[in-house]
């Protein structure tokens, strides 16, 4: 049997185990991954006591807990707490989600954080997001209208047009399903993935754009758009709710039918 090692500096290796100082009754252990460039050393799992009645019922409370009270040096990101900004994406169990939306109060036993899979990792649980950033600017994610038409008029738009945005627009780029998608672990600097594409559609079915046939040319490569195999995980692992696998769905059936 084949077997397959791994280079000896990515190995994860057991780090550092911070024990809870109060002796409280309430104790979570959090396994948290930790990496940092400048010490030239394997990742390591951190294991911290916390005691999870003293901090709120977010998953992304522990992690301000741990950085405030236990180790200031864990890295992450994390803007507006609400589910809007998309900026604390992470694994958690085995899950992409949001960690400021994912309760550890509906996870049993230890809480297991990582950064999101197959992206290079800038520290600890920051990721690298620079290539997804690429690929979405790539689509022109802007309004294009002839230059008369949206100078001198309003652009009107009727319900049923603005309700085919319903779904699409939510999107808040946190790259939870492009990093759930095993077609883009693969061809992640080809493929353009399910939540560039989802944005892709989301101007593409804009009734106010005029540049339809040629949002249609740029998604209409084998890779770029092909390489979805409708495995779903996209759509799965959304913390908002949305079907990225639906709207590439959608593409592909414009792309066939025009």
């Amino acid at each position: 049997m084949v077997q397959f090692n791994l280079p000896k500096n990515s190995k994860i290796l057991k780090g550092n185990y911070f024990k809870d100082k109060n002796e409280s009754q309430n104790i979570k252990k959090i396994n948290v991954y930790r990496w940092d460039p400048d010490k030239k050393e394997n990742p390591k799992i951190d294991t911290f006591e916390v005691d999870i009645k003293k901090c709120g019922n977010k998953v992304l409370d522990i992690l301000n807990k741990i950085k405030n009270e236990i180790d200031p040096s864990l890295t992450y990101r994390r803007s507006c707490a609400h589910g809007v900004c998309g900026s604390c994406a992470m694994n958690v169990n085995g899950i992409n989600t949001l960690s400021c939306m994912k309760s550890h109060k509906d996870i049993k036993g230890d809480i297991n954080i990582y950064p999101l899979p197959h992206l290079k990792v800038i520290k600890d649980l920051v990721a690298d997001l620079s290539t997804l950033y690429r690929q979405y600017e790539s689509i022109e994610p802007w309004l294009k209208t002839k230059e008369k038409k949206s100078k001198n008029f309003e652009i009107n738009q009727s319900k049923k047009d603005r309700k085919k945005l319903d779904g699409l627009y939510e999107c808040i780029m946190c790259a939870c399903c492009s990093t759930s998608c095993p077609s883009y672990w693969w061809n992640g600097e080809k493929y353009l993935g399910p939540a560039v594409l989802l944005q892709a559609y989301r101007w593409i079915i804009d009734s106010r754009d005029d540049e339809r046939k040629e949002r249609l040319k740029t998604v209409a490569d084998k890779l770029k758009l092909y390489g979805c195999h409708t495995i779903m995980n996209c759509t799965n692992s959304c913390p908002k709710g949305l079907n990225p696998a639906k709207a590439i769905s959608s593409i592909k059936k414009m792309l066939a039918t025009n």
